[in-house]
């Protein structure tokens, strides 16, 4: 296959779990009809980012997988013919949670999972009191459509998952996301944090000769404590291919389904040219296992 339809579901989400959700799969038809084979959502894509606070009560949002959304999920996956990467709070035994991507095959059955690896915890993003690290490792999902190397959010800035992802045979980087401003800081700041976040993706993609797809959400979410200012999520969704180039972009403030013919040819082309994984000094990198080197 040397092309791929593709279609990234830039969205809102709301306190109505079950009305988001219905957005969600209102969203993936549109693209389907539009043409794509791979559909990705953004991080926790169901509902609001509950992660603004430390509430016990927040841990009702988890489910199992498999389980209802999963299923419900599947099925439209099979209706619709396409691979689906969907992002849910994983109830995995009492007390034991993970921020859990899924990918979904074009027969409806989970070809994959993978549990977010890196968890974030600062103000605003209590990540850590909700979400036990992932034990799956960095290993690409197969399907139909290729391996697909899903990571999610905080993961978009660490290269070393982006290359494990690739030495494993990844065809592409896939990043669900849920990250924003605080509204309380200057607009020179957020821009330099929008830019940072971007940049850092297209790095990935140039040092492995890999597209990146970028999934964001967007939209203002209050807190749940009156005294914090929310997230205003930045949106900015976006395709970089594997020499970090822009191939689509989506706005900062609106709903969009951003849609792309993939040209999968590219990385054998560009890895040619720039070998990056031919010229790693494999020898020399024992302190990259340090935390620290002091």
């Amino acid at each position: 296959m040397s092309s791929l339809p593709i279609a990234l579901i830039q969205q809102t989400c709301s306190l109505d779990t079950q009305a988001t959700l219905a957005a969600s799969c209102d969203k993936i038809r549109q693209a389907a009809r539009q043409g794509a084979r791979l559909v990705a959502l953004q991080e926790l894509h169901s509902g609001p980012y509950f992660c603004q606070t430390e509430e016990t009560a927040q841990f009702d949002r988890a489910e199992p997988i498999p389980g209802p959304t999963t299923t419900l999920l599947g099925d439209l996956a099979r209706e619709l013919g396409i691979v689906l990467v969907a992002s849910l709070f994983e109830r995995r035994a009492a007390g034991l949670y993970h921020n859990t991507a899924v990918v979904f095959e074009t027969d409806g059955c989970i070809a994959g999972t993978y549990r977010k690896m890196h968890i974030p915890d600062d103000p605003g993003f209590y990540e850590k009191f909700y979400f036990t690290p992932g034990d799956l490792g960095f290993t690409p999902i197969h399907t139909s459509l290729g391996n697909l190397g899903v990571l999610v959010c905080w993961d978009q800035w660490y290269p070393e998952a982006a290359r494990l992802m690739a030495l494993a045979g990844a065809d592409l980087l896939i990043y669900p996301t849920a990250i924003g401003w605080d509204p309380g800081d200057s607009a020179e700041e957020q821009q330099r944090q929008c830019v940072a976040w971007e940049t850092v993706q297209r790095g990935h993609a140039v040092a492995n000769g890999l597209p990146v797809l970028a999934i964001n959400r967007v939209g203002f979410e209050a807190s749940p404590d009156p005294a914090a200012s929310g997230i205003r999520f930045w949106g900015n969704s976006f395709v970089a291919g594997p020499q970090g180039e822009i191939l689509a972009h989506a706005s900062s403030d609106q709903e969009e389904i951003l849609s792309l013919e993939l040209d999968l040819t590219r990385s054998e082309q560009v890895r040619r040219v720039w070998p990056f994984l031919r010229d790693r000094r494999i020898d020399a990198y024992q302190d990259i296992l340090k935390r620290f080197r002091d």
